[in-house]
């Protein structure tokens, strides 16, 4: 019987080419939260990717650039992201969840953490939890479709989460995660600072290290 099941979400992908031209298959180069999901030892793993990724190299009609761009956290997306976990999880009745987020997974993770009653506790890894903030650091067009994180974090207050971030990140830097911890409130929201690791660094080599550490509450 499975009480407990370990959920990776991954990260944005190959969503952009360039700052102005999209990919045209969002199926990530170095997909982190696939390694995340590979280093767990945890004996109960599940990995979800984000829509349209690994299933080219020719993308069906049914995919739009825009889910892997500017809608990429639309309710839609979040509506298929959660649909398709309760599709998978209706095989273990009364599962608890344990979500994990990379990067834009990180949003996902906790935007579906907020919405759920099955989820005992959320980890993200240099997750995109302030969506908005993100956009306005580097500059770029905002995405009003977006659904971020941020904004349901007083829903999170009571669950055990850990959000790491490496003190060499310059995509999503520490200040994010620290911004989403003060939204969350009272004492279930840490944030762990991770020496030396960028966006992309190897966060895989230390995973079983990380999962290690205890939460707060």
């Amino acid at each position: 019987m499975v009480n407990r099941l370990r959920v990776y979400i991954e990260g944005d992908g190959f969503a952009w080419k360039s700052r102005t031209q999209p990919s045209a298959d969002p199926t990530p180069r170095n997909p982190i939260g696939l390694a995340l999901a590979a280093a767990d030892v945890n004996e109960n793993v599940l990995y979800l990717a984000r829509p349209c990724q690994f299933i080219g190299p020719s993308i069906p009609a049914t995919c739009n650039v825009s889910d892997w761009t500017s809608r990429r956290f639309s309710s839609a997306v979040i509506d298929a992201m959660d649909n398709a976990l309760s599709q998978a999880v209706t095989r273990y009745p009364g599962v608890k969840l344990e979500l994990v987020g990379y990067s834009g997974g990180g949003n996902i993770a906790a935007l579906l953490a907020a919405r759920r009653t099955d989820v005992s506790s959320l980890r993200t890894v240099a997750g995109n939890l302030d969506v908005a903030y993100v956009n306005a650091l580097h500059h770029v067009t905002g995405m009003p479709d977006a659904v971020s994180a941020i904004d349901s974090a007083s829903a999170l207050r009571t669950l055990p989460q850990i959000h790491f971030s490496g003190d060499a990140d310059k995509t999503v830097p520490p200040t994010v995660a620290r911004r989403f911890q003060r939204a969350v409130g009272g004492n279930c929201a840490q944030v762990e600072v991770v020496s030396g690791m960028a966006h992309g660094s190897e966060w895989a080599a230390i995973w079983p290290q990380l999962l290690g550490k205890g939460y707060s509450c």
